[in-house]
């Protein structure tokens, strides 16, 4: 899935092996995409694993800019949060610890890889189970 202010943007859904990086849409988010085609957002589905072959920063905006900080972790879980709230961003990724960052507090050309997309459910009791832990309030 892309976030909200990605509705307007080309978009394909992610694949296993996909070589993504964090890219400003100029939609008041960053968001993934491709390095060979970066006009058009990468969707993935939550639950989506990814990894970060130089590492996971992340941006926060302070008094003095837009410091950054590393994360130890070099695979992340994407999910989708604040989902009652249409006009915010939903876009994060899920650090192994739990941690919960919105993928648009990602400096842009940050590199990723998709790992393994999340297991399509096979009855309708494993649907509403992924609906439910797609969803982080």
């Amino acid at each position: 899935m892309c976030d909200y202010s990605l509705q307007n943007v080309a978009s394909r859904p992610a694949a296993v092996g996909d070589k993504l990086v964090t890219h400003s849409f100029g939609t008041g988010t960053r968001g993934f995409a491709s390095p060979e085609c970066p006009e058009t957002a990468v969707c993935l589905l939550p639950g989506t694993e990814i990894a970060f072959p130089q590492g996971i920063s992340i941006t926060h905006r302070g008094f003095f800019g837009w410091p950054r900080r590393s994360v130890r972790y070099a695979t992340a879980i994407f999910r989708q949060v604040n989902k009652d709230s249409p006009g915010t961003h939903h876009d994060a990724v899920e650090f192994p610890d739990g941690h919960t960052v919105l993928l648009t507090s990602l400096p842009e050309g940050q590199l990723a890889t998709v790992l393994q997309l999340p297991a399509q459910p096979s009855t309708s009791a494993e649907a509403a189970e992924q609906r439910r832990a797609a969803y982080i309030g």
